[in-house]
């Protein structure tokens, strides 16, 4: 049974997913997403910056798969909870984009994200500058102010999973209004 934090989580994703403003989730917002992301480290490599692309469609195109009940090509907000309801059904899609996000914040790929790349992808993606300080300092980082690209990519995992609770990921919904 999904967590209450879980479907704050799912929320407020949505709202960020939703890059356009209308309310509904379709192509387009994934791709003005990734735009967005890829821009905010500029010295990722080409091949970095074209995973991240390509995990943002691939997730777009498996939540219109997956949830896009009317066939209208849209996701609408009531259609994008199922996530929380069943979440096999987004592991490979998931784990594409938590990896791609991951090495994104690792441009040197030394297997460290850096905080200045987490909070620069992360303020792309539209979350708070609080709670994105909040959730670094969650992974408790290690010397340099860094921490493992695999530690955050399993955040990721963990944030689409509705039987988690007090998870790391749970510092970015903290003031979040619905």
């Amino acid at each position: 049974m999904p967590t209450t934090e879980a479907n704050d989580r799912v929320q407020l994703v949505f709202s960020l997913f939703d890059a356009n403003g209308n309310g509904v989730l379709e192509a387009d917002d994934f791709d003005l997403m990734g735009k967005r992301v890829v821009a905010a480290v500029p010295e990722a490599g080409d091949g970095t910056q074209g995973r991240m692309l390509d995990a943002f469609r691939h997730y777009g195109e498996t939540l219109v798969r997956e949830l896009d009940a009317n066939g209208d090509g849209q996701i609408s907000p009531e259609e994008f909870t199922a996530i929380v309801l069943d979440p096999r059904r987004f592991d490979a899609a998931v784990d594409k984009f938590a990896d791609a996000l991951a090495a994104m914040g690792d441009p040197n790929r030394d297997g460290f994200v850096e905080r200045p790349h987490f909070i620069a992808l992360m303020l792309a993606i539209g979350f708070q500058r609080p709670n994105i300080d909040a959730l670094f300092d969650a992974f408790e980082p290690v010397d340099g102010d860094r921490i493992p690209v695999r530690t955050w990519a399993d955040g990721i995992r963990d944030y689409y999973h509705p039987e988690k609770a007090g998870i790391p990921g749970d510092h970015l919904t903290a003031g979040w209004k619905r």
